[in-house]
């Protein structure tokens, strides 16, 4: 079975040696020190590989079973959950008042990785009643607060964002989910909802679903969409659960991978709901969860990459396959270990630059995410607000590539089930597609975030790197790292240009390559990354660290990403640079 082990030292190396955090002005940051977050990143470590780790492989096997329209989670996920509400993980970066820790939000996505890593399909219950609760928090009256929140917060009830309907995805001003108002506030909600992750299990007293419709008589399209609270069960004064809403579980969907989360087809039957935020505005509300939803997603794909590799990596230390070609390294046994070819490491070594390049590129953008809503940084939230595209796109893509490559590490057991391997495959996949599919991240990214603030927000990046470049292009050791940086942001900017001069005057030649211009874009920013663990590694070294092992080998990760996947920029250029006229050349009927 396979195992996980947390990876604090890595996510305090980036909490402390890169990104200081506990040095940053954003409110909240000056209590973050090295030994608060130890404690902290600890025993969220110990939770993650002694009481979820174990009951992945068992999510995987049993399922969700539906009896009677009661949804059983698999054998021991509610005694996890419980036991998870209890230490008040669910609410780590939630406000006080609610019953929350208050902690910023960088903490919640270490946590978080550590959490998904040892088991994804668990972690979403408690990954999608924070997003509904953030919503809530943003856009809820006070009273709606005072009745959701404590709740949502504690995990003592759960929550669901539901947007897909059967006959629309992406383009939710085709739902026909409706709300009819009742003249006393509340509105009748009718209509089928699909792919609802969460929708119906046994681990809470209730579950409160986020409702996406349209009040009768409204606008038509996306311009009548409103956002809704549906609880599973009604709310009485006191805040204790009263009778059942007309929402239920219509069946499970069989599913590839997180066969743990119970994804449901939902019906509301003239259910009772309450408008959260304004008539009309739902996809502005719906967005709060959304965008924080995408980054979270973002994390699950890095996760699922990170305890691939660790697997892996045990795998092809202990498995003895032929010989090594520059002579015997295991004399006294019949073979050598896997891990002393090359192309083996060369595997090996692409699964582990992308981990710690993507971690510290997540805990990157959870750290803008707080400095825009703690410190009200409206620079920082323009930057996050281009990078979460990227973020959702890039290392979900990426991280599962990483878990087929760890299962090739394994040849033939890593298609066979008892070694675990292909869970993770399985499980990272979805990542690509839900939360908006990665194409409509590229689209959005190449369509709209270029060109918002009029271009403010990647010419600040730009900034940031030609920056760091010039800051540190004489500090020795860097030479490694500054050049590679320079010539992919040079690659980046290239693809803007190109996207400026042909996007207007043919914008299939701008979308054609959006998927290439965001892993552009994400391979620069790994790099950006790789070239800020440098700086932090070679100052520990040259201080004299009392860990140069663990120093020494950041350096060499780093230097393999530079130098074999860093000039990957240079294809996604050429392929951008093609234009449209190849990826349009056929008409329908002739593909």
């Amino acid at each position: 079975m396979p195992s996980y082990t947390a990876p604090t030292k890595d996510i305090q190396f980036v909490l402390h040696d890169v990104l200081n955090i506990s040095g940053h002005a954003t409110p909240g940051y000056g209590d973050l020190d090295r030994d608060f977050t130890g404690a902290i990143l600890g025993e969220a470590g110990k939770i993650a590989s002694e009481v979820l780790s174990p009951l992945n492989a068992v999510g995987d096997t049993e399922g969700c079973v539906m009896d009677n329209g009661v949804v059983r989670t698999p054998t021991g996920f509610k005694d996890a959950f419980a036991q998870m509400s209890e230490g008040g993980w669910p609410g780590i970066d939630m406000p006080e008042d609610f019953g929350g820790m208050g902690l910023p939000y960088v903490m919640n996505t270490a946590v978080g990785e550590m959490f998904s890593g040892a088991n994804m399909a668990f972690t979403m219950y408690q990954g999608l009643t924070h997003g509904a609760a953030s919503a809530i928090l943003v856009h809820g009256t006070e009273g709606q607060k005072a009745t959701y929140l404590p709740k949502m917060v504690s995990c003592e009830w759960t929550g669901t964002m539901n947007l897909t309907e059967p006959h629309c995805g992406t383009d939710l001003g085709l739902m026909r989910t409706k709300a009819e108002p009742q003249g006393d506030g509340t509105y009748k909600i009718s209509g089928q909802k699909i792919f609802i992750s969460a929708g119906e299990h046994d681990m809470a007293d209730n579950i409160v679903h986020l409702v996406l419709g349209k009040i009768v008589g409204g606008p038509e399209g996306i311009k009548g969409v409103s956002l809704f609270i549906v609880p599973k069960f009604l709310v009485n004064e006191d805040g204790s659960v009263g009778a059942r809403n007309g929402v239920s579980c219509g069946k499970i969907e069989e599913k590839m991978g997180i066969h743990g989360n119970s994804t449901c087809v939902m019906n509301y039957d003239e259910a009772t709901g309450y408008l959260l935020g304004e008539e009309h505005k739902g996809m502005r509300a719906m967005f709060t969860m959304m965008n924080e939803a995408r980054l979270g997603v973002g994390m699950q794909g890095l996760a699922q990459a990170e305890v691939a590799y660790q697997n892996a990596l045990e795998y092809a230390k202990d498995r003895l396959q032929g010989r090594a070609v520059t002579g015997v390294e295991n004399p006294d046994g019949p073979a050598d270990p896997l891990i002393v070819h090359p192309d083996i490491r060369r595997n090996l070594m692409e699964q582990k630059s992308f981990a710690e390049g993507g971690r510290a590129f997540l805990l990157w953008g959870s750290s803008l995410i707080d400095a825009a809503h703690r410190g009200e940084d409206k620079d920082a939230d323009g930057l996050i607000s281009l990078l979460t595209p990227v973020i959702k796109g890039f290392l979900t893509d990426k991280g599962f590539d990483m878990t087929i490559q760890a299962q090739q590490v394994y040849g033939g057991h890593g298609y066979i089930e008892e070694w675990g391997m292909s869970q993770f495959a399985r499980d990272a996949r979805i990542a690509m597609i839900y939360e908006g599919a990665n194409g409509i991240q590229a689209l959005d990214l190449v369509g709209r975030k270029l060109a918002q603030d009029g271009g403010k927000h990647v010419m600040a990046f730009f900034d940031l790197v030609k920056g760091f470049c010039k800051e540190n292009a004489e500090v020795e050791g860097m030479e490694d790292f500054i050049a590679p940086l320079k010539a992919a942001s040079k690659d980046l900017q290239a693809a803007g240009m190109y996207f400026m001069q042909e996007g207007m005057k043919n914008p299939n030649n701008a979308l054609s390559g959006s998927t290439d211009f965001m892993h552009l874009f994400g391979h620069t920013c790994l790099g950006l990354m790789w070239a800020m663990m440098a700086k932090a590694s070679l100052k520990a070294l040259a201080d004299g660290t009392s860990d140069p092992v663990f120093h020494e080998t950041k350096l060499a990760t780093g230097r393999f990403y530079m130098t074999r996947t860093l000039p990957m920029t240079s294809v996604h250029l050429t392929r951008i640079q093609a234009g449209g006229e190849a990826v349009m050349a056929l008409d329908a009927a002739n593909f």
